[in-house]
């Protein structure tokens, strides 16, 4: 999905470098503070809430009460990602996730990602035959949380590529990188910004691995099997998290829940996008190339504790169901606000389900 044409690029840097310097890329200098935005946190996860989203407009009518973060709303433009060019766009086009709400959910991001799929992975990177370190790249990277959770669990010095379309974004995940490995080895990081929706074997030569949150969603059945081709043809495995499942679970139930779900659901297959039918779709896609792929369920649960995090992602969901059908506004203005009064008085709980994804591709070179 990296177009080698197209990608702009930094050289290695050093995990967090200090704070008077910038990460120099080709196209210029990423400012090392960016006023008025939240710090380097945040997930590699890019979905809003449990999905695509995109501008921080919120369907639901403004009266609803608050406003979503960019980022944890509908998408305005279908067949767009916020923070990966999945297909042509202007190139003034601006960035549409806010790093505050990558921040509020990393947390839920990182409690979720499924730990059973780490040891058959570090199997594989264990066996990467005359390798003195991996090569991830992790794709959509957003401000870097993938990194932030998956460095410190593997041995070995590594080297991440983060790809994002967002400069400031890049930066935030470049500086806030973890400095070492489970074992004490260095990690390093690379930035390559551009376009990530054509990757190819070529452009993986010499990965070890390819990661990503929350973006098998956001694809088509076409870009799902170029991306299951590309890591086969490199001979490199995939570790692919957060892909909404389709279901959503509240507590206390209302009759309006499973409704409000099925639009959503609707709301993530327009245009040919997969949805919550990306997992299977991506399952046969790296099976057919001959992958042994692993599925693990990865829900976010949502409680008082999480209440801020539940709150955009309602206000985002029912965003998302209405702007798919706009006859639900008046039911779906009266349900969310007696769900956001529930979770600001810590009764409400929510379970969104994901589903990650482990594919072992065939070794390039044979090995095991």
């Amino acid at each position: 999905m990296t177009n080698p044409a197209t990608t702009k690029r930094s050289g290695p840097i050093p995990a967090q470098p200090g704070p008077g310097e910038a990460v120099e890329a080709k196209d210029g200098m990423i400012p090392a503070a960016l006023g008025g935005m939240a710090g380097p946190t945040g997930p590699g996860g890019m979905a809003g809430p449990g999905g695509p989203s995109g501008p921080g407009s919120p369907s639901v009518p403004a009266h609803a009460g608050g406003a979503v973060i960019p980022g944890a709303g509908p998408s305005g433009t279908p067949g767009t990602r916020p923070t990966v060019k999945l297909r042509e766009a202007a190139p003034d086009d601006p960035p549409r996730y806010a790093p505050e709400w990558l921040e509020l959910r990393e947390p839920a991001d990182a409690a979720a990602r499924a730990h059973d799929l780490l040891d058959p992975l570090r199997i594989r990177l264990a066996n990467l035959p005359g390798k003195s370190g991996v090569v991830i790249h992790d794709l959509g990277c957003g401000t870097g949380s993938m990194g932030r959770w998956l460095a410190p669990r593997l041995d070995g010095a590594q080297h991440w590529i983060l790809h994002d379309r967002d400069p400031y974004l890049l930066h935030f995940a470049a500086v806030a990188s973890p400095r070492s490995a489970a074992d004490g080895s260095r990690v390093s990081v690379e930035t390559r910004r551009g376009d990530v929706a054509r990757l190819t074997a070529d452009a993986l030569h010499g990965a070890s691995l390819v990661t990503a949150s929350a973006l098998l969603d956001v694809l088509t059945r076409e870009e799902i099997d170029t991306l299951a081709a590309a890591c086969a043809g490199a001979g490199c495995p995939a570790l692919l998290t957060l892909s909404v499942a389709g279901r959503v679970e509240l507590t206390p139930p209302h009759p309006l829940d499973a409704e409000i779900a099925r639009a959503f659901n609707d709301h993530q297959r327009r245009d040919g996008l997969l949805g919550p039918d990306a997992v299977t779709v991506a399952a046969e896609a790296f099976s057919a190339h001959g992958a042994t792929v692993r599925l693990h369920p990865s829900p976010w649960r949502l409680g008082p504790e999480q209440a801020a995090l539940t709150e955009q992602w309602l206000r985002g969901w029912v965003g998302a169901a209405v702007e798919q059908r706009p006859e639900l506004r008046a039911e779906a203005e009266v349900y969310l606000n007696n769900r956001l009064r529930q979770c600001a008085a810590g009764e409400l709980r929510v379970t969104v389900h994901h589903t990650d994804l482990l594919a072992l591709c065939r070794p390039a070179d044979g090995a095991s």
